[in-house]
């Protein structure tokens, strides 16, 4: 009967909110007094954890006004706002009334919940149609969502994965640690091929005729942007030694958008070094120098990299994570000379400010991929995760070994799905060899992160050979070389990619 109620209350929620907005613009609007309480965290979870465990994407966008509030309530009464003039209106260069929209918003803000636009306004997005607000009451909330010009209105810090663990266990967890660890493993001489000068080439390498497309294109001139973890200040080889063995010409930039801090008006960054590992070794896996030191090379070794430091681990959960996500796909696509992304992190629903630098990136022509999900405690329920399922951005996920197609241990699948990598021995043993956190040491990576970046590195092997193409071209290249062209498997997509017939 609760169950019955609570479903009841919610419908009725979504009918309520989705009157015409223009209607309640100039208006003193009312909650419905079965939604003046707000939600348990319990309630919020059931709901999304229904609409997850049937395969559907969660939007914040489709739930009820009641809900959003009370999510906020319970994560500092934080609110996203996304406006604009339409729903694709996310670029500011691009609205020539942004600000004014800006104000009209906090002026809106400011009536409803009594307080000046100094206490309300966290911050404001330089490049995007977005701010961050702090929200107390339930009406500014249905208020804003009625407002024409607003495209979406989100709780900006609700931990889902923090409270469904603390609902388990009784206690407060995180998935603080998630993708991260700076072991180093001795590596079975099965696993690599040592080439000239003294560099060790991944057995999943050969799988996809990475070393053969070497005779043809090295990466060089292609800038790769890394999203991730940051990396490591203790491995030379992505750092002074980037230029070693027959990696030569290159340039390495390490960026930092992650500020490590409970506090959302805090916004100093914590720096560009990786403090996870994770990061090190998705840099390493895609352009690790062909060096003379014993490690793994990576695929693109003599492409540039730009890293950036924009999380803490690998599931986006929390204000100044999502906000660093945010940040590094602005920076990014702001910069020139970078044509491919590769981010390796993610998160089980949408979220509006990620999706908006995702579209921003895009928009500046850059070749996004993201990783479809790797299952942990807190992910093993859901499908391919955001923001690989955007149709602005290429998903990527590992199979094992050999020529029947079989996902790795922890990957996910699905029809949003573009390409694959063999990152697994088929016996489900060892993955990927990469070079490690620290100097002189190597370590094994899996799942749909190691996948990404080796498919963002054969992308830079094929732009090299082809440096006036589109992003749109390289993107057609790589599908026309892969196994299951012209026709995506519903799980595979495309499938593996051939690295050689990419670049003739």
């Amino acid at each position: 009967m609760t169950f019955k109620l609570f479903r009841l209350v919610l419908v009725t929620a979504i009918v309520f909110t989705s009157c015409s907005r223009d209607e309640s613009e100039n208006q003193t609007v009312a909650v419905n007094p079965l939604q003046k309480d707000p939600l348990t965290t319990t309630q919020i979870n059931t709901t999304i954890n229904q609409i997850l465990s049937s395969n559907k994407q969660f939007h914040w966008s489709e739930m009820s006004s009641q809900m959003i509030w009370s999510a906020a309530l319970q994560g500092q009464n934080l609110i996203t706002i996304g406006f604009g003039n339409s729903e694709t209106d996310f670029d500011r260069s691009k609205s020539s009334n942004n600000q004014k929209m800006q104000e009209d918003l906090l002026q809106l803000i400011s009536k409803y919940e009594g307080k000046e636009i100094k206490d309300i306004l966290v911050a404001s997005d330089a490049y995007l149609n977005l701010m961050d607000v702090v929200i107390t009451k339930q009406e500014t909330v249905i208020a804003l969502r009625q407002t024409k010009f607003v495209r979406y209105v989100e709780p900006a810090d609700y931990r889902f994965l923090g409270e469904t663990a603390k609902n388990q266990n009784g206690k407060t967890s995180s998935s603080t640690s998630s993708g991260c660890g700076f072991e180093a493993s001795t590596l079975n001489s099965a696993d690599f091929t040592t080439v000239t000068p003294n560099a060790r080439v991944p057995w999943a390498f050969y799988q996809h005729n990475i070393p053969s497309a070497w005779n043809v294109s090295t990466g060089r001139g292609i800038t790769i942007g890394v999203i991730d973890t940051g990396t490591s200040p203790n491995q030379t080889l992505l750092g002074s030694s980037f230029n070693n063995g027959l990696s030569t010409g290159r340039t390495i930039q390490k960026f930092g958008t992650f500020v490590d801090s409970i506090w959302p008006w805090s916004s100093t960054t914590d720096g560009p070094s990786d403090l996870c590992g994770h990061g090190t070794s998705m840099a390493a896996a895609a352009a690790a120098p062909r060096n003379d030191k014993g490690l793994p090379v990576g695929v693109a070794y003599n492409a540039n990299l730009v890293t950036y430091r924009a999380a803490e681990n690998v599931l986006l959960e929390g204000y100044h994570e999502q906000n660093g996500v945010k940040d590094a796909f602005t920076g990014l696509g702001n910069n020139p000379n970078v044509k491919i992304i590769s981010m390796s992190m993610g998160y089980i629903f949408s979220v509006g400010k990620i999706s908006d630098g995702v579209k921003y990136a895009h928009s500046r022509g850059k070749l996004i991929f993201c990783a479809g999900g790797t299952s942990t405690t807190f992910t093993t329920f859901v499908g391919v995760i955001f923001p690989a399922w955007m149709p602005e951005a290429v998903a990527v996920t590992g199979v094992k070994e050999g020529s029947t197609y079989q996902k790795c241990d922890v990957c996910h699948t699905g029809n949003k799905i573009d390409f694959t990598i063999a990152m697994q021995r088929a016996s489900g043993g060892n993955t990927v060899p990469v070079t490690s956190y620290y100097d002189n040491q190597s370590d094994y990576v899996g799942g749909s992160s190691v996948a990404t970046a080796t498919t963002a590195g054969i992308a830079a092997l094929v732009w090299a050979k082809n440096p006036t193409w589109t992003r749109d071209q390289v993107l057609t290249k790589m599908k026309q070389s892969s196994r299951y062209y012209p026709t995506k498997n519903p799980d595979f997509g495309h499938g593996n990619i051939d690295a050689l017939k990419a670049v003739q």
